[in-house]
């Protein structure tokens, strides 16, 4: 990979975020969502259910951008051009990094390509090397929407990043007691208690070359569960919507079948425990059903029908 022209004083991006979202919100440009949390334990998981009763402005944004003018079959894009008041910095040749405007979790970043790549074309290795480059600054859970059934509200490729712990207790994700039991053979693996298709791997914190690593990861758990890739337009892009997360430490990618379960949205948050409900019937509904039935109602189905 060639030497990158950006020039990014290392050790500044958290302070950049916190400064950042203050002029932001000083401005009116950020919408943080309010939300009242539940704790809905299965399986040994306590999982974080928000319920997220104010996306009107999110949902009206939305209606907005449908009504703008654009080229046919061309969809409504907020990142190019993108909003300044939102924008924290320069990370490379290729990604630069955005507050999520409409963010039930603070200091929420998008790690975003400068020029338009659809959210369906494969990651590539500087993808990952945005992602890393953030992710060496704080600690954090990268993750992915592949598709909008994957939960990717956006068509501009994109991943996100939010600081850890998820919760101002417990461990750093909710599935973290299930991800200690994780059996991996060959770098590849599952977690014994997530009733789904899944890939699991665990990384090392310390190794360099982590965007390489990841990569080559990334790559294995999509054969590991069946997702393989179409070639459009000299573009790879997936043959199956998909999500994915990441730390330090681990990946864990997981292939979706669909976007809802009943009424409710689940993206990449959902798989290592924590869901968004809108209302009070939403939240009945998972407390009735139970969260691992709504993310195994979500979730693909690999080789084999496993």
């Amino acid at each position: 990979m060639a030497p990158s022209r950006v020039r990014r004083q290392t050790g500044t991006l958290w302070s950049g975020i916190v400064r950042q979202t203050r002029h932001a919100i000083d401005c009116g440009a950020l919408h943080s969502i309010q939300t009242e949390q539940e704790i809905v334990e299965d399986n040994g998981v306590r999982f974080l259910v928000r319920s997220v009763s104010s996306l009107a402005r999110k949902d009206e944004q939305h209606k907005q951008q449908a009504k703008e003018p654009r080229p046919p079959n061309k969809p409504a894009n907020p990142f190019l051009p993108y909003d300044k008041d939102l924008f924290v910095g320069d990370i490379s040749d290729t990604h630069l990094a955005l507050l999520n405007k409409f963010n039930v979790i603070d200091h929420h970043l998008l790690i975003v390509t400068r020029a338009f790549e659809d959210q369906e074309v494969l990651l590539t290795l500087q993808d990952f090397d945005a992602l890393w480059t953030c992710m060496a600054e704080f600690e954090g859970l990268g993750f992915y929407n592949g598709g909008t059934i994957a939960g990717a509200s956006q068509a501009h490729k994109h991943l996100q990043l939010v600081p850890l712990p998820l919760a101002g207790d417990g461990p750093a994700v909710p599935i973290t007691p299930l991800i200690e039991s994780a059996g991996v053979h060959d770098t590849i693996g599952a977690i014994p208690g997530l009733p789904f298709v899944h890939a699991f791997t665990r990384l090392d914190p310390t190794q360099t070359g982590q965007a390489m690593t990841t990569l080559e990861r990334y790559r294995a758990m999509l054969a590991f569960t069946g997702v393989g890739h179409i070639e459009a337009g000299g573009e790879r892009r997936q043959s199956a919507p998909y999500n994915l997360l990441v730390t330090r430490e681990w990946m864990l990618l997981v292939p979706r079948s669909r976007e809802f379960f009943d009424s409710i949205s689940v993206n990449a948050l959902g798989f290592v425990g924590s869901l968004f409900v809108r209302n009070t019937q939403q939240m009945q509904a998972v407390k009735q059903h139970g969260p691992m039935a709504v993310l195994r109602g979500v979730a693909g189905v690999g080789p084999g029908g496993r």
